[in-house]
């Protein structure tokens, strides 16, 4: 296996599962999603531009940076800026591994054949500008049309978090649906999942896989009506949905039962409504992470 992403450091042999839990372990379950909305950065004071989105992402970076388990910017609202705005995603991976903290990055790349291959290379590969350490992605054109990225991500010790259960109204309709043999979709998603972490950790020993789901924090008892087990998935869960958009410590033990061990709170508006300031970002990340320790307990 060959060095790892942002936060891994070059030369890093280790899983991203592996790192995730022990960062887990070390900053509590929660990741700090980095998402510069229009009205957040006038709320903060800053142009809707490359320069404010600039300085809203070194705020966030200086504050929480080696003090979170993990970092999820959201890739359109860096694309929105054009070429200056990937620039600066750029800039705040390189930065982010300077502070030991991992990246995920959410852009919910699915595609076949050549075109999934090029978004690996793009987010997965050693030595690319954009290469995290984990990238949420897309199975809705069939589990298999993620092959270039599952391969990718094991051979350079990153990760996944497959869409499974998210919690948009619309989701359910594809989400929950039934095939022939009566299983879910989200259902077959997590099974697949749960096999290839089965794989991994068969090799690394480690106790956590490296690809995870994302299950969304207020959907309720679907993954137990579904029929999925997300304990068997042995993988991260990473959960959005946390603070600002609903979930408490009732809906999260609600929604992942007996795998709350293995959960990644998200939370974007929750801690971000604290800054500018980067005292009362970094107490609002801590109390975050506090509570998600609490609730996952």
């Amino acid at each position: 296996m060959s060095a790892v992403g942002s936060g891994g450091g070059e030369g890093a042999v280790t899983t991203f599962g592996a790192r995730l839990a022990a960062a887990m372990e070390a900053h509590g379950p929660l990741c700090v999603g980095i998402d510069p909305h229009p009205a957040l950065l006038a709320a903060w004071g800053l142009p809707d531009d490359a320069s404010g989105l600039r300085e809203f992402t070194r705020t966030v970076l200086d504050a929480v940076g080696g003090h979170v388990a993990a970092l999820k910017p959201q890739s359109a609202l860096f694309e929105r800026h054009g070429s200056a705005g990937i620039a600066v995603l750029e800039e705040l991976i390189a930065a982010a591994r300077g502070t030991a903290t991992l990246v995920i990055l959410d852009a919910k790349r699915g595609d076949i054949g050549s075109t999934m291959a090029a978004y690996a290379d793009a987010y997965l590969r050693d030595g690319s500008p954009l290469a995290v350490d984990a990238l949420t992605v897309s199975p809705y054109l069939g589990f298999g049309s993620l092959a270039p990225a599952v391969d990718a991500a094991a051979a350079s010790g990153r990760g996944l978090f497959v869409l499974a259960l998210t919690s948009n109204p619309e989701g359910a309709a594809v989400q929950h649906a039934r095939d022939a043999d009566g299983v879910a979709v989200a259902a077959r998603i997590a099974m697949h999942a749960s096999e290839l972490n089965a794989r991994e950790l068969a090799v690394s020993g480690a106790a956590m896989g490296s690809v995870g789901l994302v299950v969304g924090a207020t959907t309720g008892g679907a993954a137990h009506r579904l029929g999925i087990d997300l304990g068997a998935v042995r993988g991260p869960l990473l959960a959005p949905g946390v603070g600002a958009q609903g979930a408490g410590p009732t809906e999260l033990r609600a929604v992942f039962g007996g795998a709350r061990g293995t959960v990644l709170a998200s939370s974007s508006r929750g801690v971000l409504a604290a800054g500018p300031n980067r005292a009362s970002l970094l107490a609002a990340a801590r109390s975050a992470a506090d509570e998600a320790r609490r609730a996952l307990s």
